[in-house]
């Protein structure tokens, strides 16, 4: 399959900036510039929990959650479109794709809403340029500072493990800021490498404290956090790892971690999670074979299995998919689509009053440069969430942003 057109973005899930940063041998990151300390208040368990999965490369909205109603989706896509035939739960506007069929029990419990026509106030086809704008959430503002660091930042809490990447390496600028978060790669990363049962004398973390717990500086601040939350975390580890219900994909393994994390229940709050991919220029493929249907399925067999996996705290998680942007309308001549606009979000779990489509689908164009037009900012949706299911301050965490009723969420 020939996959042109942003090689650099091919292979690339995640990108950040980051200060304060504690790195060992690769295994376990600190980031954050705070003063951080932990403390048995680290292991109080959190009351809500907010995952956000990232649809890396700009996922398709129009193929996801179709328009079915607007005859200019099918003359501008006579390759690509989804039959509507084959589409799921229909009302008069939209369906589902085919694909998303293992997502049909949540749907019809009311536990997952979609919304459509959302997306940036202006238009941005960079794809890090919009990555960067989407997850900071404050357009204009020098200040290198993540919605999602913001929205911890609203509570008391001080443990790094209050923010959490599941990926390794550099987070996502969403968690970047002055409140220390952790980034790992699975679970059982989470550890200081050599620190194990063959390490009988314990020698190695013995010296780690030896050479850091007096130093003053930031580096040895942000190392003796590191070490509290790597006891703090021990629960998680003994949490069941149940991969072998998920997809044998990247992202059916990242969720499965995410599932251990949070049936850990270590105080952890927000997660951060990708799925790449998704920039299909050429050769999407048809609702019944190819690059998009495979993504789809994969993105819905891992979701099912996410939530069939949280056990009895599935009742406060909450999980919400962003996209740097969507695509344009009309197909292009390599059967794909190019950058666009406006796309969908999902928004599934505990307080979502699910089982309907939300937003408003301006009428579509069918030239070659048309966008699906945005009619919800998607930090309206954000918004509802982090006021429902954390009661944090809009303001806070969105500066200079009035966010408008969508609907999506009840109150807790």
């Amino acid at each position: 399959m020939s996959r042109p057109c942003c090689p650099e973005f091919a292979r690339v899930s995640r990108r950040g900036l980051f200060s304060g940063v504690v790195a060992l041998a690769g295994a376990t990151t600190v980031v954050g510039s705070a003063a951080i300390t932990t403390s048995a208040s680290a292991l109080t368990p959190a009351r809500s929990v907010l995952v956000v999965l990232s649809l890396r490369g700009a996922a398709d909205g129009l193929s996801l959650v179709v328009p079915h109603d607007d005859p200019v989706y099918y003359s501008s896509r006579p390759d690509i479109a989804v039959p509507t035939d084959r589409l799921l739960v229909k009302d008069g506007k939209f369906g589902l794709h085919p694909e998303l069929a293992p997502l049909l029990p949540l749907w019809q419990s009311g536990r997952l809403a979609a919304v459509h026509g959302t997306g940036l106030p202006a238009p941005n086809r960079s794809h890090f340029s919009a990555m960067e704008e989407v997850e900071d959430a404050d357009p204009g503002s020098d200040a290198r500072t993540g919605w999602l660091n913001r929205l911890i930042g609203t509570d008391a809490g001080t443990s790094p493990l209050q923010g959490f990447n599941v990926g390794g390496g550099v987070v996502p600028t969403s968690l970047y800021g002055t409140q220390a978060v952790m980034s790992a790669g699975d679970v059982d990363s989470v550890q200081i490498p050599g620190d194990d049962k063959w390490d009988t004398t314990k020698g190695r973390r013995a010296s780690l404290h030896r050479l850091w717990d007096a130093d003053p500086s930031t580096l040895g601040t942000a190392m003796r956090s590191l070490f509290g939350a790597l006891d703090d975390f021990a629960p998680v580890r003994e949490a069941a790892d149940h991969r072998a219900s998920y997809p044998r994909t990247d992202l059916g393994r990242a969720l499965c971690e995410v599932a251990r994390v949070i049936r850990g229940d270590v105080g952890v709050e927000v997660i951060t999670v990708d799925q790449g991919d998704w920039d299909m220029h050429a050769d999407l493929g048809s609702s019944e074979r190819g690059w998009l249907r495979d993504n789809t399925r994969d993105l819905a067999t891992a979701l099912a299995a996410f939530f069939d996996d949280l056990g009895d705290q599935s009742d406060k998680v909450t999980l919400v998919t962003i996209s740097e942007f969507g695509r344009r309308v009309a197909q292009n001549d390599s059967y794909g689509l190019d950058h666009g606009y406006g796309n969908v979000m999902f928004v599934a779990g505990a307080g979502v009053r699910g089982g309907r489509y939300y937003g408003t689908m301006a009428p579509l164009t069918g030239d070659v440069d048309s966008d699906v037009p945005v009619t919800t900012d998607y930090r309206s949706v954000l918004a509802e969430v982090v006021a429902t299911r954390f009661g944090a301050s809009t303001a806070a965490v969105f500066p200079r942003f009035s966010p408008e009723p969508v609907g999506v969420m009840t109150s807790l």
